[in-house]
């Protein structure tokens, strides 16, 4: 079997933005207590932040954190989290079905985002509340001073504003599973009344409006229509969730599903750009997908899942091979579609379907990290339109469909590009990349993931990437075998 790539750096889609490698934190199951928030484990220091889960995260390279949902915000009163924590209240969380004693809150999130290096995206309860406590909530996080929210704020113990830059105004208020459920018509309405007087508070921030929680919504597409009739003009993003699993146990349908999700991501730039057409309007709407992953193993798990427990193990996925070609496969489609998809937020980030798992002696790495990380890493500079030749395959669902998905990120400021390349077949292919009006000079790295059985978790920590000391480059060609069922990455020193 062969593939073969072809990368011209003048055929360019788009420079790669950052947040397209960030994640979410809810409050949900054991995510925020004893996941990143422990004050009892040795592993903590003294503001109770796991210290094993702060360097997996940095070794992530995760730009901004959502927050604190999900559909916990849809139900979540901000004021609960702040001043002294012996005041704090313990509420009962709907959403979830669990004790919240809002230990963790907002100021601790900041420290937790200071310590991590990464940012703040901050999502506003608009299913029980409303406009009110939005504006509160971003008065008390960015207005300097002498106001009424600013100087709690201050007293609190945070002299200087947050200055939070993103903000997501609810979370999938399109499904009747979340607290406070609305028509597109009553959430366009409140969505653009809110915007309104964050803007007011802040003119400088940007916003995300929610689109449908899942393709399959009977109101999908006319959702996204109708709100944006209300708030094209007050936003900056639409959301986007979308989730894949593998229940029928069909590995190649399963890997097939990233052209649902490529065509999915098409679909609604198709409705933001049908939206500026109607509207006349000169401004060009870009895509947060906010929450994406694989997601189905914990599903029986949770229905047996008592409730109104404090933390208890909900949404634990344990993730396998094959999920993490799924993740890889994933990645590459998002790259693809770098000129529209400016945030994506792997769902979530510790735990709850999760790369990074804990226990009380310590955490374990789950296979969907180790292509997320490599990525996040090298996939930061401009990206490529590929020019892919592959041997294709039917599925069930799914006609033609690769057995080679590449992408290539050119990055100017390190001279160098980076290819990310997955065979999906279950046999060897001789792959070759092509790169044209481009002097090679040296492979800095080529790397695989490859060899597990498609069922085999990491839960025993034994999974890693390997060298890949099977590469030839010659005068722009890099030729190699890509073994099956793997995930591979081949760094390239271009002359400046």
């Amino acid at each position: 079997m062969q593939g073969k790539l072809t990368i011209d750096p003048s055929n360019q889609i788009a420079k790669v933005d950052d947040r397209l490698y960030s994640s979410l934190i809810e409050h949900l199951g054991r995510a925020v207590y004893d996941g990143l928030y422990d004050p009892d484990n040795a592993k903590s220091d003294e503001n109770g932040f796991r210290q094993d889960v702060v360097k997996a995260i940095k070794d992530l390279n995760i730009d901004l954190v959502r927050y604190p949902g999900g559909n916990f915000v849809s139900g979540f009163n901000w004021e609960d989290s702040i001043g002294p924590k012996d005041q704090r209240p313990t509420r009962l969380d709907l959403a979830w079905r669990s004790i919240e004693t809002n230990q963790f809150g907002l100021h601790e999130f900041m420290k937790w985002t200071q310590q991590t290096g990464t940012r703040p995206d901050m999502a506003v309860n608009l299913g029980s509340r409303g406009i009110d406590a939005a504006r509160n909530l971003i008065e008390y996080c960015n207005f300097p001073g002498g106001t009424y929210w600013s100087d709690l704020r201050k007293k609190n113990g945070a002299e200087q504003p947050f200055n939070i830059k993103t903000w997501c105004l609810g979370n999938e208020m399109d499904g009747d599973w979340q607290i406070g459920h609305k028509t597109a018509e009553e959430y366009g309405r409140l969505a653009h009344e809110t915007a309104k007087v964050m803007r007011l508070v802040d003119p400088d921030i940007d916003l995300v409006v929610s689109g449908s929680s899942t393709r399959e919504m009977a109101t999908f597409g006319s959702w996204e229509e109708t709100v944006l009739d209300h708030t094209y003009d007050d936003v900056d993003y639409l959301s986007l969730h979308r989730y894949y699993d593998n229940e029928e146990n069909d590995l190649h349908n399963f890997l097939a599903k990233s052209i649902d999700f490529d065509e999915f991501i098409s679909g609604i730039v198709a409705v933001c750009d049908a939206v500026k057409a109607r509207k006349h309007s000169d401004k060009t709407l870009n895509l947060a997908l906010d929450e994406w992953n694989v997601w189905y193993h914990s599903h029986k798990q949770d229905d047996e899942t008592a409730p109104w427990q404090n933390a208890p193990h909900l949404l634990e996925d344990h993730y396998n091979f094959e999920d993490a070609l799924m993740v890889g496969t994933m990645l590459i489609t998002l790259l693809k579609h770098s000129d529209r998809v400016k945030i994506a937020c792997l769902a979530q980030l510790v735990n709850v379907i999760a790369p990074i798992m804990t226990d009380d002696q310590g955490i374990w790495l789950q296979s969907i990290f180790f292509p997320f990380m490599q990525v996040s890493k090298y996939g930061r500079g401009i990206a490529l339109q590929p020019k892919q030749e592959s041997a294709t395959y039917d599925s069930k669902d799914f006609k033609d469909v690769p057995y080679l998905d590449s992408m290539a990120v050119y990055n100017p400021d390190t001279h160098e590009v980076v290819i990310f390349a997955e065979n999906k077949g279950e046999e060897a292919m001789d792959f070759t990349t092509t790169l044209t009006s481009l002097t090679t000079t040296d492979l800095i790295e080529a790397t695989q993931f490859y060899g597990y059985d498609i069922k085999q978790t990491n839960e025993d920590q034994r999974m890693q990437i390997q060298p890949n000391d099977h590469v030839s480059l010659d005068q722009g060609t890099l030729t190699t075998t890509l073994e099956p069922l793997s995930w591979n990455m081949f760094r390239i020193k271009v002359a400046d």
